[in-house]
């Protein structure tokens, strides 16, 4: 399953968790996928992504261990769906929103929480979402410095012989084709009371 999807149904499935179990489980479960996310970037996504992406897998890994296992559903763990990240800032996007998502409802957990051990928990696994939304910030920063540096459409390079005929076919400003005309009817004129001239000579003669 392309990873926006799974993203997408793990947003919803946290959405609809109301009791703390079924919560911590989300929890490890976008941690799981934000490791798998980040796996796959750092073997096939863009060069430049790499290094974060290493850095999210490694980290979404650690936050997994955090947490006790989670009362995981009958879907199991849904980061092993995981097929491919067609689109790397439409999935960084979504991870980041699901990051933030995790980390919100954590903090439900823990202010809601009598118990010492799951408080910890709850902490830890915020931290953990933070750090992993870090990474999946500045991998979203690298792609929008590479989409800017990206040379624009060469279009004067390929503009010769297009350029000439689009500029035949432009009309020409209504100030220039006055002015043209106006020069064209001056020039008559005078050529009109040249030939008077002439003639009034010839006569007077």
């Amino acid at each position: 399953m392309d990873a926006e999807r799974l993203i997408g149904v793990s947003r919803r499935a946290l959405a609809q968790s109301r009791a703390v179990p079924d919560i911590v489980a989300e929890a490890w479960q976008a941690q799981a996928l934000a490791q798998a996310i980040g796996g796959r970037l750092a073997l096939a996504g863009p060069p430049e992504l790499r290094g974060e992406a290493r850095g999210l897998s490694e980290i979404g890994g650690r936050a997994c261990g955090v947490l006790d296992h989670p009362m995981v559903r009958s879907g199991g763990v849904r980061a092993a769906q995981l097929s491919e990240v067609a689109d790397p800032r439409g999935t960084l996007t979504g991870l980041s929103a699901l990051l933030g998502d995790v980390g919100i409802a954590l903090v439900g957990v823990a202010c809601a929480t009598d118990e010492e051990g799951l408080y910890w928990q709850c902490i830890e696994a915020i931290d953990a979402a933070d750090e992993s939304n870090d990474r999946v910030r500045g991998m979203l920063r690298r792609l929008s410095v590479r989409e800017s540096d990206r040379p624009p459409d060469r279009v004067r390079g390929r503009a010769g012989p297009m350029a000439a005929a689009v500029s035949a076919d432009v009309p020409k400003p209504p100030g220039a084709s006055v002015s043209s005309e106006s020069a064209d009817t001056a020039d008559a004129g005078d050529a009109a009371d040249a030939v008077e001239a002439v003639d009034s000579a010839a006569g007077s003669s």
